[in-house]
């Protein structure tokens, strides 16, 4: 799904956001992908970017894979933002359906791989969160600060840019969330975002992409 209002030029950076369901609900009508659409337009940048949205519901890093040729280089993209990881950690809570460590880092690899073959420019991102507590009491924070750092070394290996995502919400949280609760300061269920969850998202994720 487009978003870009504009396309006067022949040739506006196009970007696929590449994701599970918080990037699904993306280019809902308060998603992350809407709000960064609405910064473009506000600095007078919506000729210059297309952005896509190319995310499903409960995907982990390999249904990602699996389906990369027709989401992803299909669309021929310029940038692609992979932001995938909350699934292959939660679900192992959840359903014991996760991701192994190893097993995330090869498929995650191979992936960016693939795009980077297709000469698309690769950008991964570090995952969120389940559960906002500031102090490290969220039952997967191990998971999530463990499978962050395996994200950092894939950037650094394959010379990606990272957006560490993780980093900037424990940041806020532990400015903001002043009670400690498990959700409702960016979140609505403790994973997926509120209104301030995407206004945040969008503006941590265009801080790197505007230097692309």
């Amino acid at each position: 799904m487009s978003l870009s209002s504009y396309k006067t030029l022949e040739n506006p950076t196009r970007i696929v956001f590449f994701g599970d369901s918080i990037t699904q609900a993306g280019v809902n009508k308060t998603g992350y992908i809407t709000k960064m659409a609405e910064m473009l337009g506000a600095q007078g940048l919506a000729s210059k970017y297309e952005l896509i949205g190319a995310g499903i519901g409960g995907n982990k890093i390999y249904d990602l894979y699996l389906r990369h040729e027709e989401d992803v280089i299909a669309k021929k993209p310029n940038i692609v933002i992979i932001y995938v990881g909350i699934n292959d950690v939660w679900h192992k809570t959840t359903s014991r359906t996760g991701t192994d460590p190893d097993k995330f880092e090869r498929f995650y690899t191979a992936l960016i791989k693939r795009l980077q073959k297709a000469n698309i420019q690769v950008v991964i991102c570090t995952p969120t969160v389940i559960g906002e507590k500031f102090d490290a009491t969220n039952e997967n924070d191990g998971d999530l600060n463990s499978y962050s750092n395996v994200i950092r070394k894939i950037a650094t290996d394959n010379q990606c840019k990272l957006i560490d995502l993780r980093k900037a919400f424990l940041s806020y949280e532990e400015k903001n969330n002043i009670e400690n609760k498990a959700s409702g300061i960016l979140t609505t269920d403790r994973v997926h975002l509120n209104d301030a969850g995407n206004q945040f998202l969008a503006e941590t994720m265009w801080e790197t992409i505007k230097k692309l």
